[in-house]
């Protein structure tokens, strides 16, 4: 994964709201590189690229830091409200091998029986996983299952080298019965006829 996220990133010299302006106006990304017990490192970044690695949750990046490589987690992107623009991101040191604990969206795939809806109750789980090895999202099948289904965090497989942190008993998918709506019209019929 961390080598098709490659960036060279430049050591940043200038602080401060004017600094950041034109360090975004020369198409770069102002970004700080916490962790292993090292001083907060500042850094630029190229925005496009930046961009087109970070649209996916989790992304590791290799960065080339003077000619030294370094992986790196993005941790918190800063968009500016108003025109959605990267106005800054925290990244986090990590080693190849280590493992960190990490919030994956959840993907639901397939179609209830019946009918039925699948209600999302948690849009993420946290899992502990290899740095370099952190699944985009983790999928939870509901093809054919009923209405009354209950699918908990400890009832999804996991991809392999990934264990849940999140408690094994919180809901993550409920299947609920469809309204009946023919049975709403004739209760409204009912109500406008005794009017």
């Amino acid at each position: 994964m961390a080598d098709q996220n490659k960036l060279v990133a430049g050591v940043r010299e200038s602080f401060g709201k004017g600094a950041a302006r034109k360090i975004r106006a020369a198409g770069q990304v102002p970004a700080v590189i916490y962790g292993h017990g090292t001083e907060p490192r500042h850094i630029t970044i190229p925005a496009h690229e930046t961009m087109l690695i970070i649209r996916k949750a989790n992304a590791v990046i290799d960065l080339d830091i003077n000619g030294k490589s370094e992986l790196v987690l993005v941790k918190d992107v800063q968009k500016d409200p108003v025109r959605q623009l990267t106005a800054h991101i925290d990244l986090i040191v990590v080693k190849k091998g280590e493992k960190v604990q990490i919030d994956v969206p959840v993907h639901v795939q397939g179609e209830p029986f019946g009918g039925a809806i699948a209600e999302l109750d948690n849009a993420t789980l946290s899992v502990e996983a290899e740095a370099t090895n952190i699944p985009s999202n983790i999928v939870v099948d509901v093809e054919g299952k009923e209405a009354g289904t209950h699918i908990t965090a400890g009832d999804i497989e996991l991809p392999a080298g990934v264990s849940l942190v999140t408690e094994a008993d919180v809901l993550v998918v409920g299947i609920v019965a469809p309204a009946a709506p023919a049975a709403d019209e004739a209760a409204a019929g009912t109500e406008a006829a005794a009017e």
